[in-house]
């Protein structure tokens, strides 16, 4: 008998749609991203922990790397502009 490891994530962001699009090419089956406000909600449902932990590792490498690469850019494009 197997069940269903399952794990919520919420993280808040100025812009949760540009990080959402940024990060929804990395995500596989066994993920969902939805956006409440201004926050960036994940569901990761996986078959066993290690599967479950590996897949959630993952996911926050991307959205910390999305969410760095939207800081970066809006800095970049911001001291241009002065």
């Amino acid at each position: 008998m197997s069940s269903t490891r399952r794990a919520h994530l919420r993280t808040t962001h100025d812009d949760p749609e540009v990080v959402r699009a940024a990060v929804e090419p990395d995500n596989t089956d066994s993920m969902h991203t939805t956006v409440e406000g201004n926050t960036l909600v994940a569901t990761i449902e996986r078959d066993s922990t290690g599967g479950l932990q590996s897949t959630v590792d993952d996911y926050v490498v991307n959205v910390t790397v999305a969410q760095t690469v939207i800081d970066d850019t809006r800095t970049h494009t911001d001291t241009n502009h002065e």
